[in-house]
């Protein structure tokens, strides 16, 4: 049984981690506001980009000519995921949930046959990638530095992909993110980036996209050169924005749940404290009786 010393440390220990845990709770509620805005006003534009060009992907008639973002390489054998994970902990099983995904995905297309590597995009993704896939992470990009998702920082990884695809160091790149739904709930998603996936006829009609023919100002090739890239970008761009929401909802409900377990904690002890306090002073006071009595 613990001395009343070590209970009282214990006690004021965990009261000290209830401050903290306390304090992050605030931070996090004060910073998932602004992310969840900019996640929320990202993703018409991103969902709508992603459908203009699947349909385009749809219509164009692949040729040599054709761009390699909706030809791809001809092949189906080397799969690359792009990892987007959080770079801090203490956020439940928030980076977990991201990487339990794409860890599923890469054993899903292993068992095809394929090749999987990986491409990071966060800390907290690659050491539990590095342990199951030893030798697939070809890269990674740290984005400990980065205050809130930039544009730019998802255009510099949109073009170190691009350009790897361009080179023929895979086929096809799958895209591993977790999409913010609200404070308590994120849904991992794995969505295909290149090449692009060409929208079936029933998806255009659910979306409103007609059917017409499509005439290109100046031409076909010039304007998919432009829009392709810009396309991966802005999937990277939305991703980040989507963790960066899912990230702080998941921080704040993970510290309130260790604030709360930390003050039932300090309950559990203070009653064990005083009654071994108490146990203590009866002890005193009998043997003061007792000695008392005895002379």
């Amino acid at each position: 049984m613990a001395s009343l010393k070590a209970l009282k440390l214990r006690i004021g220990s965990v009261k000290s981690t209830q401050k903290i845990t306390k304090a992050m709770k605030m931070v996090a509620a004060a910073k998932l506001r602004r992310a969840q805005q900019n996640a929320e006003a990202g993703r018409p534009y991103a969902t709508r980009l992603s459908n203009v060009v699947s349909s385009l992907a749809s219509r164009v008639t692949v040729g040599p000519q054709s761009p390699k973002l909706i030809a791809g390489t001809g092949k189906d054998e080397t799969h690359l995921i792009v990892l987007a994970t959080g770079d801090r902990g203490l956020a439940g099983a928030f980076n977990t949930n991201i990487v339990r995904a794409a860890r599923k995905k890469a054993e899903e297309l292993q068992a095809e046959g394929k090749t999987v590597l990986f491409y990071v995009v966060g800390r907290k993704g690659r050491p539990p990638i590095a342990r199951s896939f030893p030798k697939a992470i070809i890269a990674d990009h740290d984005t400990s530095a980065m205050k809130s998702p930039g544009y730019a920082d998802a255009q510099a990884i949109a073009d170190d992909i691009t350009d790897r695809f361009l080179s023929g160091q895979f086929d096809v790149a799958h895209l591993a993110y977790s999409e913010f739904k609200s404070v308590l709930a994120q849904e991992p998603q794995v969505d295909q980036i290149i090449p692009v996936v060409p929208a079936p006829p029933a998806a255009e009609e659910k979306t409103n996209i007609a059917a017409a023919a499509v005439e290109y100002e100046p031409d076909e090739e010039a304007i998919l050169a432009e829009l392709l890239p810009k396309n991966v970008a802005i999937q990277i761009y939305r991703a980040l924005l989507e963790n960066a929401a899912g990230f702080y909802g998941s921080q704040m409900t993970a510290m309130d749940n260790a604030t709360r377990n930390a003050g039932d904690m300090i309950n559990r002890l203070s009653i064990q404290y005083n009654r071994q306090r108490q146990a203590a002073i009866t002890t005193e006071l009998v043997e003061i009786i007792s000695g008392a009595e005895a002379l």
